[in-house]
């Protein structure tokens, strides 16, 4: 389990290796996303607060980066937290997510990306659920839900 200490050591020192790389050019991307989508994956945005359609969504299933489609969160490690983005305890794999130390705005924040193609996702913070203490808050115009299937 990923604790604050850990989001700090990879922000500071660098990040795990990612499962594989997915590089688009920003035209190939564009072709892609949303303008929405790309503006807050692409470039960094953020959508307005409890507008997002997983702000409030309890269906199972993990979600997926919506750039590239790598499994990020999983819907039972996902909380409400009361801030208007949908909030999760821990990325579903220790790679799955890049961290970057965020000085924008006037404060110092820990940004996380998809660590496959670099999409941002939104931040991490220290005040979420025992046991991690993590709140990843999350953009949902960068993620996606996939349902989970039955077993066979």
């Amino acid at each position: 389990m990923l604790t604050w200490t850990d989001v700090l050591r990879f922000a500071s020192k660098g990040n795990p290796t990612p499962p594989n790389r997915v590089d688009k050019t920003d035209a190939e991307w564009k072709k892609l996303l949303t303008e929405e989508e790309y503006y807050i994956t692409r470039k960094k945005g953020t959508e307005r607060a409890f507008t997002g359609e997983y702000c409030e969504a309890h269906d199972p299933g993990l979600y997926a980066c919506r750039c590239c489609g790598t499994n990020l969160f999983d819907s039972t490690l996902k909380f409400e937290s009361g801030t208007g983005w949908p909030s999760f305890t821990q990325p579903i794999n220790e790679n799955a997510v890049a961290y970057h130390k965020d000085s924008s705005f006037g404060m110092v924040r820990v940004e996380v990306l998809c660590n496959v193609c670099d999409g941002h996702l939104g931040h991490v913070f220290p005040d979420g659920p025992a046991p991690s203490g993590l709140r990843y808050c999350i953009n949902s115009a960068s993620i996606k839900l996939v349902e989970k299937t039955a077993a066979v």
